[in-house]
C-alpha cells in the first residue's frame, strides 16, 4: 500500500467512527422528545377508541331498554306433560 492509499483509509475509517458518535450523541438529544411524542400519540389514539367505544355504547344502550321493556312479559312455558315421580322396585 502507498502513502495515499493508507492516508484515505485512516480518513475513511475517521468519518465513520465521527458518523457513529455524531448519531449517538443526537440520539440521547432527542430520544427523550421522540418518546414523550410517541407515548401522546398513543394515549391519544386509545382516548379516541375510549370515545367511540362510549359513544357506541350510550346510542345502542336504548334500543336495549326498549328490548328489555318488551321481553319483560313473561311468555307461557310449553306443557310437556305431567311429572311422575317412578319409586324403586325391590
Amino acid at each position: 500500500m502507498d502513502h495515499a492509499s493508507l492516508q484515505s483509509f485512516i480518513k475513511t475509517i475517521f468519518i465513520i467512527i465521527l458518523v457513529y458518535y455524531l448519531f449517538k450523541f443526537a440520539f440521547k438529544l432527542f430520544a427523550p422528545f421522540l418518546i414523550k411524542k410517541a407515548v401522546s400519540k398513543v394515549s391519544e389514539n386509545f382516548q379516541k377508541q375510549q370515545q367511540a367505544y362510549q359513544n357506541q355504547n350510550t346510542q345502542q344502550q336504548p334500543d336495549f331498554e326498549s328490548e328489555l321493556k318488551q321481553n319483560k312479559i313473561p311468555k307461557e312455558k310449553k306443557k310437556v306433560g305431567e311429572y311422575i315421580d317412578f319409586e324403586e322396585i325391590k
